[in-house]
C-alpha cells in the first residue's frame, strides 16, 4: 500500500461531521484547532531560531521568499504580498512563489507540485543572493517544486527554512 500524505488521511475526529449537528461541528473544529497551537509551542525554538534568521538577513539587506505548492503556496504568496502595505518594507522584500504561478492561487494546477522545473524557474526569476533567506512551505513535506527550489537555495548559499506538517 501506497504511503498517504499526511493531510490527504482522513481525520477520525471529523469523519462524521456531516452527521454532527451545528454545535457539534464547531467544537469539534475548535477541539481540533486547540491542537496546533499545542504543536506549534513544541517548536518554538525553531520558530525563534527562523524569526532571527530573516532578522539578520533583513539588517544585511538580504530578502526573503517563500516557495510553496498548493494552499501552502497560497498562504506564503498572501503573506508576501501584506508584508509590503501592513509593515511598509520595501516592495520586493518579501516574495511569494507558488507551484502553477499565478493561475494556481485561484485554481488548481494539476500537477505542478511535482515539478522541480517550475520550482528552479520561479527561484531563478527570485534570482537569490546568499544574503536571501528562502522558505519552503509544503503541508506533506514532499512536492519535487518545493524541494528542488530548496535544494538549489542552500547550493547558491542561501538560509534555508522549511515550514511542514512534518520534516523536510
Amino acid at each position: 500500500m501506497p504511503a498517504v500524505a499526511l493531510t490527504e488521511r482522513r481525520n477520525p475526529a471529523t469523519t462524521d461531521i456531516d452527521l454532527m449537528d451545528s454545535l457539534e461541528i464547531a467544537r469539534t473544529i475548535n477541539n481540533e484547532d486547540k491542537k496546533v497551537a499545542l504543536a506549534i509551542e513544541k517548536t518554538l525554538p525553531e520558530i525563534g531560531q527562523a524569526i532571527e534568521t530573516v532578522a539578520v538577513a533583513f539588517q544585511k539587506g538580504g530578502r526573503l521568499a517563500y516557495f510553496g505548492a498548493g494552499t501552502s503556496g497560497r498562504l506564503g504568496v498572501l503573506d508576501a504580498s501584506e508584508c509590503w502595505p501592513t509593515f511598509g518594507v520595501d516592495e520586493g522584500m518579501v516574495c511569494g512563489y507558488i507551484a502553477g504561478g499565478e493561475k494556481a492561487l485561484r485554481h488548481s494546477v494539476e500537477n505542478a507540485e511535482d515539478s522541480a522545473e517550475l520550482g528552479l524557474r520561479d527561484l531563478q526569476h527570485f534570482a537569490p543572493s546568499p544574503k536571501d533567506v528562502i522558505v519552503g512551505i509544503s503541508a506533506n513535506g514532499g512536492p519535487r517544486y518545493v524541494l528542488s527550489v530548496m535544494e538549489k537555495a542552500r547550493e547558491l548559499g542561501c538560509k534555508t527554512i522549511g515550514l511542514s506538517l512534518i520534516h523536510i
